[in-house]
């Protein structure tokens, strides 16, 4: 389902009215973001209890992404110490705006729509590990689909930045130039 320009930025007034999200101009744009870190707690608890309650979350997801009770695991101490000695490329796929926002640590940012332009810029003889915005982004599973097509060996990490938040570790936000 594709949501129109004017759709989106009537929800972004709405949000912003509520004060849940924080707004600033430059030229004839207008950036958006969460007000704080409570709002991103209160997102990720309404999530949680709709996975928990509605089982048609799950059967949605199960759809999309297949049963998420077959995949493994990621530890992440472990996922961050591979990617700290260069055994694994973390891949952040998200538009370049939202990886300088906060990023997983070691993460390179390639988004999904330059990703085609950078295949030669990717180690073929190491484990990819991409990700995005969290269990419900398609950004990362269309990166793994198409990275696996041209014969890397690629993972897609179900966290994105919340949930690494929400876990308590580090994550790399960029400061804004100007």
């Amino acid at each position: 389902m594709k949501l129109t320009l004017g759709n989106a930025s009537r929800h972004l007034q709405i949000l912003r009215g509520a004060r849940l999200v924080e707004a600033r101009k430059q030229g004839v744009k207008v950036y958006y973001r969460m007000a704080d870190e409570a709002v991103c707690r209160f997102f990720r608890g309404i999530r949680r209890l709709a996975e928990e309650r509605l089982a048609e979350v799950q059967r949605i997801m199960e759809e999309y992404f297949g049963d998420r009770r077959t995949l493994q695991p990621v530890d992440r101490e472990n996922l961050m110490n591979r990617a700290g000695r260069g055994d694994i490329t973390l891949l952040d796929v998200r538009p370049a705006v939202e990886y300088r926002a906060g990023h997983l640590p070691c993460a390179r940012s390639i988004p999904l729509k330059e990703l085609k332009a950078h295949l030669d810029d990717l180690p073929r003889d190491q484990e990819i590990v991409a990700y995005c915005r969290g269990p419900y982004c398609v950004l990362a599973r269309e990166a793994v689909r198409y990275l696996s097509a041209k014969g890397f060996k690629a993972h897609r990490l179900e966290d994105g930045v919340l949930e690494w938040r929400d876990a308590g570790l580090p994550v790399v936000e960029e400061k804004e130039s100007g």
